[in-house]
């Protein structure tokens, strides 16, 4: 971090899909840079282009099956995109220079979902090469633009920084393998003060293979970057004002909250609020380095500030998130199995199904657990069960599973709520009023959180109840 009063704070800037999403937004981030340039040391991180992520997985699902049609009209499609890009903001000297990088990504692109057509298959390590293509493009034509504007900058691929594991498709990173190799390849361009614009979601492992950090694992390249280099702050933009006391969808006057800690945003990243990824908060919350979510589309609101610990505002709730798609599943030990047996051997499917339990209660004198998870996880889930207490439930030792479908987990957020008393009782308190029946509670010894489930249809209800008893 910054120590010399002459120097310059670094900040590391991330900019989502949305905020380059075409020639008009791209021009507008290098504006966003351009503006803080004389204030603060840069550097940035970028996603691909909006929607090309989900083109390119698509891409290669249908190439493996043998459909080249699909893949070639792809193909044109991102040719397209972002040659009208370099072709509208660049010089005619940078045109020369980017147009051939971008054909050769476009040719990578070709002969990956040629290679998946002839084999009828995509391999996770191949996913990965192909799936981030569309960084490499953003980052490249980003540089660009800073140069055509009169900056210095140069397109730096992440598998140069980034040290990872191998598991593809959500590779963890390596902290100090990552922290030597980035700084030691960024350090030449922050000597001659040009400004490094790196790829997000990527990574590669120790001997050079490509991987990827996950769906929306471009906000955590960039809180991995901002740890690395020792920044002062990192600023994730993307398309709203900052972290809600709500979902506006489900609650219009839903505000903005000014400061949260890095304990409460996991916490309602992991819940579903999306304005997140849930990893992204962990590489900076040993360094303290803030992390600030700003709208790239309103740049003069002031956004969210993450830091260690929150200084303002009320004690009790903060936030309240909400996951509709739920469904609760119920298993009976019985007498026969003991409860810690039941559990561990239940939450070990879970885990073997990458399956995320949004909340569990038991009860232990009745050897009977109760936990919630997404709809799209629970055929895997069952099956997974039924499989691992197949025995067990042929002599009936363990009762058959009780699934309840249409569920909601609605759960209020606020590391002020320890020692604040009362706060479950005016939850409950507020839904009651409303004639709104609990399913299940939840709460941490912790007291960071408090989840209930609701059924689906009452989600919108509930939610608006309890942020109206805590006016937030």
């Amino acid at each position: 971090m910054t120590t010399s009063k002459d120097k310059k704070p670094l900040r590391v800037m991330k900019f989502g899909g949305t905020s380059v999403g075409g020639a008009e937004r791209m021009a507008s981030v290098a504006e966003i840079i351009a503006g803080h340039l004389d204030t603060s040391e840069m550097a940035v991180v970028v996603s691909a282009m909006g929607g090309v992520t989900d083109m390119l997985i698509r891409a290669a699902t249908e190439a493996s099956r043998g459909d080249r049609e699909h893949w070639k009209g792809v193909r044109a499609e991102l040719a397209r995109r972002h040659r009208q890009v370099a072709v509208q903001l660049l010089s005619a000297a940078e045109q020369a220079t980017v147009l051939p990088r971008l054909a050769e990504f476009i040719q990578d692109f070709e002969n990956l979902c040629s290679g998946f057509s002839l084999v009828r298959e995509v391999t996770p390590r191949a996913m990965d090469t192909l799936s981030s293509l569309g960084e490499l493009m953003s980052a490249t034509l980003m540089a660009a633009i800073l140069r055509s504007a009169g900056h210095k900058a140069e397109a730096v691929d992440a598998t140069e920084l980034i040290v990872t594991d191998d598991s593809f498709g959500n590779a963890s990173p390596l902290a100090d393998e990552t922290t030597h190799k980035a700084r030691q390849r960024l350090a030449g361009l922050r000597r001659s003060g040009a400004i490094p614009v790196i790829t997000g979601f990527r990574g590669a492992t120790h001997d050079g293979q490509c991987t990827t950090l996950g769906r929306g694992g471009s906000d955590y390249s960039g809180t991995i970057i901002g740890a690395a280099l020792d920044a002062d702050e990192v600023w994730i933009w993307t398309d709203v004002d900052g972290v809600m006391t709500a979902d506006p969808r489900l609650v219009p006057d839903a505000r903005i909250i000014p400061e949260i800690s890095y304990r409460e945003a996991i916490e309602l990243s992991f819940f579903g609020a999306k304005v997140l990824h849930p990893k992204t908060i962990q590489p900076v919350m040993k360094k303290k380095i803030p992390v600030w979510i700003k709208n790239s589309f309103n740049t003069a609101c002031p956004g969210t500030k993450i830091c260690a610990a929150s200084v303002n505002g009320q004690a009790g709730a903060k936030a309240i998130t909400s996951v509709s798609d739920a469904v609760l599943v119920t298993m009976n030990g019985k007498d026969s199995l003991s409860f810690p047996r039941l559990a561990t051997r239940v939450f070990n499917g879970l885990h073997l199904e990458d399956a995320t339990t949004l909340m569990a209660t038991q009860s232990s004198a009745e050897n009977v657990l109760c936990f919630a998870i997404r709809q799209a996880d629970l055929a895997r889930v069952k099956a997974r069960l039924e499989k691992t207490f197949e025995l067990e439930m042929l002599h009936e030792y363990v009762g058959v599973l009780e699934v309840m479908p249409k569920v909601a987990v609605v759960v209020v957020v606020g590391e002020k709520m320890k020692g604040t008393p009362g706060i479950a009782g005016r939850a409950f308190g507020a839904l009651g009023k409303r004639g709104i029946n609990l399913i299940a509670i939840a709460q941490g010894s912790s007291e960071l959180s408090i989840s209930f489930a609701v059924k689906a249809s009452e989600v919108k209800e509930a939610v608006r109840a309890v942020h109206e008893e805590f006016k937030l």
